[in-house]
Formats: structure tokens, sequence, C-alpha cells
């Protein structure tokens, strides 16, 4: 019998391990818990040096949240990532780390937003935390076969949050392009976060240069700070710059 193994990942321990204990029940399941997302990189990390790698992880959407509040809205790209110990960034986080687990999150409410932000950060599946076992399960052995499952009360909002996203992204893609190379490697360095000075010295530009692209960033893209900046790049899909390599060569570089 080939046999399924599930990670729960939640922060309630009492659903956690019931929700755990009743998958375990059945033969061909094998389920671990955590509770919280450092917890589940751990588990999953033991798991693949051990070769028994997770199949699914069921990731709690408000992990980490304090008890009834309600999530806030992020724009999507918008600012730094949220907490590993965020549901949907553990999801994200997973997806690059261990790419052959599937996971799905589990819900308290419908939430057509956050159910697309986490099929964006690659999550196969959005359940409602109260359904029953039977329809866990179905979800369970279904993303293993790469589908993916919503409730059908979410498909229209979802579809339409999708849409709204890829719409964003193709807008700020192509302002993105309207940068000359210089700019786009300005604009790399702000989304890593380097200030006006780290630019230049990165750059071997003077700040009084740096100044100058900066703005020109700004009114090319249409913003009016660096946040704003930064948000649009992240939704284009620009790569901040890379902190750890070696710095930009000058020879060739003009400002």
């Amino acid at each position: 019998m080939v046999r399924i193994r599930v990670l729960v990942v939640d922060d309630h321990r009492i659903f956690a391990e019931s929700l755990a204990a009743a998958l375990a029940a059945e033969p061909d399941v094998d389920v671990s818990a955590a509770g919280s997302g450092p917890a589940a990189l751990r588990c999953l990390e033991r798991a693949a040096a051990e070769g028994r790698r997770f199949d699914v992880m069921l990731v709690d959407a408000d992990l980490g949240a304090p008890a009834g509040a309600v999530p806030a809205q992020r724009e999507s790209g918008s600012g730094p990532p949220p907490p590993a110990s965020d549901g949907i960034a553990l999801v994200a986080g997973v997806r690059v780390s261990h790419p052959g687990v599937r996971t799905v999150v589990l819900a308290e409410r419908d939430d057509p937003r956050r159910a697309a932000l986490a099929l964006q950060a690659g999550a196969s599946g959005w359940v409602a935390k109260d359904c029953s076992l039977s329809r866990l399960l179905a979800v369970i052995r279904g993303v293993l076969r790469e589908e993916t499952h919503l409730p059908p009360a979410l498909l229209t909002g979802v579809l339409r949050e999708l849409t709204a996203a890829r719409k964003h992204r193709t807008d700020s893609e192509r302002l993105v392009e309207s940068l000359t190379p210089r700019e786009h490697e300005v604009l790399r360095c702000m989304v890593a976060g380097l200030g006006r000075k780290d630019v230049a010295a990165r750059l071997f530009l003077s700040p009084h240069t740096v100044r100058t692209h900066m703005q020109n960033v700004l009114g090319k893209l249409g913003v009016h700070s660096t946040l704003a900046a930064v948000a649009l790049a992240r939704r284009a899909g620009v790569r901040p710059a890379d902190l750890a390599g070696d710095v930009v060569e000058r020879s060739g570089q003009l400002a």
C-alpha cells in the first residue's frame, strides 16, 4: 500500500491534534503536526534528510495570527513579504525549498482575495476548516493528482482576483520596460532596500546622480514614493539586486 505522508501546520494545538488523529485513522495516511512555520520547515528538512519526504502539507491560513484577528489585506507585491510564520508565506517558502510537497490552505472563512494569493504562492487548494473528513481526504488525494481544489462559492471571486492581478502585473511590466538600463539597476537596488548612499557606493555614482535616477524612476513609474515604486516593481517581477554578489563593475558602466 502506497502511504501518503501529511504534515498538519496549525498553532491551535487542539485543532491540529484532532485533525492529525482523524487523518491517522486512515490506513494509507501517516501524519505529523507542527505548531508554527519554522517548526514546519524543520519537519520538512528532517524528513527529506531521512528520505521520508512529506507529500502534502495542510497549513492554517491564519497561522501566527492572534485569536479572533482578521488578517490585514496586503496589496500583492507590496511591502516586505510576511514573516515565515504566516500561512501563505509558508506556502511560498515551501514551493521554493520543497517543490515536491503539495500544499493545501485551511481557512476559517471564505476570502477570495486571500485564496487567490494562496494559489499565486503555490497552494494547490483552499479548504474550509469545518469541512468533512471525507472532503479533506478527497482534496489531499486530488492535489497529489495535480488537481487544484477550491470551494465552488469562491471560484468566481478567485478568478476575478487572479485576472486583476495579471492586469496589474502587465501594466507594471510596461512601465518598468520604459526605464533605461541604469534606471532599472537603480530600481533593483531600491527593491533590495538600499538607500541613496548605498546605491551610490554600489554603482560607483555620486549621491546626487543617484537622486536624479531615483526621481526619474518615480516619474516614469507614475508614483510618488520609493515604497510605491518597490511595490510596482515587485508586481512586475523585478528581482532585487544581489547584495551578496560582487559589486557592479565600473568598466562599461555609464551614469
